[in-house]
């Protein structure tokens, strides 16, 4: 089974442009990403650049509408997240609790859905889907 954990601090998306993580905060985190790497779970991760930086794309009336960021209606916005494959969701509840997170950090755990979880007809629709996900994703299932 596949998880994306999301980390979600609080106050991220009114963070400037360039600003950067304090390097203790990061080291820690990099001990963590070292035992996900180690006990064989860890898939991919990436650290994200503030909602000040990027930008939405909506779809009102079928037409796209770009708005840069920083969003005044964001409440919450992630920062990075960990892709990781383990045997349960217990199993990613508890690497999540392991995570070196700050006071106002919350760590979002999503299972990923696999084609298995889909009905044929679903199936069918999204023939092709597994050769476009990148390598080391799971092709089956």
């Amino acid at each position: 089974m596949r998880f994306m954990m999301l980390m979600v601090p609080k106050g991220y998306e009114q963070t400037a442009p360039g600003t950067v993580p304090d390097a203790k905060a990061v080291a820690a985190m990099m001990k963590y990403n070292e035992a996900l790497q180690k006990a064989g779970v860890l898939v991919t991760l990436d650290g994200l650049h503030p909602p000040s930086m990027g930008a939405r794309v909506s779809f009102a009336g079928g037409k796209p509408t770009v708005t840069d960021g920083p969003f005044a209606e964001a409440k919450e916005v992630i920062d990075g997240y960990w892709m990781i494959q383990v045997a349960s969701r217990d199993e990613a509840i508890a690497w999540a609790t392991r995570c070196p997170a700050s006071n106002n950090e919350v760590t979002e755990i999503r299972q990923v859905q696999e084609m298995a979880d889909f009905p044929a007809d679903v199936q069918a629709a999204a023939a092709g889907f597994s050769e476009m996900r990148g390598p080391g994703a799971p092709r089956k299932g």
